[in-house]
């Protein structure tokens, strides 16, 4: 583990410019569940795949509301605070590095920790917007009816009353920032993918394109192996904190030095 953390802090340390992905593990010692193990209003009969689709959405925009609080209800909290997974990333742009995240949560601790570039692939869980009038409104407004509709005036003085979209990518939603990451990475010496099983299409094909992109460094810290580990250069299964923090003293100790 020694060697594996040594060439960590030492990649680390000589590249300028990083990409960063990062999925749910990155939170999940920030107290957030991943999606996949949240428990609550669900039946075989329906999947979390088809409550959190664009068209389940659009046919049943109450029932979608419930089905979301409930699946994200930690995450809704304002309660999370970022862990050393994101301090750290914040640390490096002290460092003077260029650090860009492109992460898969939707919980906004990556801008938490005061983090300057992060691209929110999944879209944010802090702000819902009216479909109809395109009236935007935050995290605490959701909370407050069980189905948030908008309160726009429109017409006549009367409410717009539309049943509000929350600003997550749902399945059947494109991606978003695509172009921004394959543009970023391109200009990056290091790539590092933390918490995330890269499972999901097409996040998942963006170390296969980082690997035939001259010579770059590529590492993945993952508490559980995937089936793309054999694309990196450096694989580490372990906690993402502890990992980062262990890096972190490695890299002030040959700074010191």
């Amino acid at each position: 583990m020694n060697h594996t953390i040594n060439q960590l802090a030492t990649w680390l340390s000589e590249a300028n410019v990083i990409s960063v992905m990062t999925g749910a593990g990155v939170s999940t010692e920030s107290g957030i569940p991943d999606f996949r193990s949240s428990q609550g209003l669900w039946t075989e009969d329906l999947s979390r795949t088809e409550v959190m689709s664009r068209s389940y959405f659009e046919r049943n925009p109450k029932s979608f509301w419930r089905y979301f609080k409930d699946i994200f209800q930690t995450k809704l909290s304002t309660g999370h605070q970022p862990n050393k997974g994101h301090s750290f990333l914040r640390e490096l742009e002290s460092m003077g590095k260029e650090v860009h995240i492109f992460t898969q949560n939707v919980d906004g601790l990556h801008q938490k920790a005061g983090s300057r570039h992060v691209y929110n692939m999944h879209g944010s869980i802090q702000s819902a917007e009216c479909p109809k009038c395109k009236t935007s409104y935050g995290l605490d407004y959701i909370h407050e009816e069980e189905v948030p509709r908008c309160s726009a005036l429109i017409g006549n003085g009367r409410r717009c009353d539309f049943i509000l979209k929350p600003d997550v990518v749902l399945f059947g939603d494109t991606v978003q920032h695509m172009e921004e990451i394959y543009h970023t990475v391109d200009r990056s010496e290091l790539l590092l993918v933390m918490g995330t099983s890269l499972e999901v299409y097409p996040v998942n094909q963006i170390p296969k394109d980082f690997r035939y992109r001259g010579n770059k460094k590529m590492v993945l810290i993952n508490r559980e192996p995937t089936r793309m580990d054999h694309v990196f250069d450096l694989v580490i299964h372990a906690s993402i904190g502890e990992t980062l923090e262990q890096a972190e003293e490695k890299m002030k100790h040959e700074d010191s030095g």
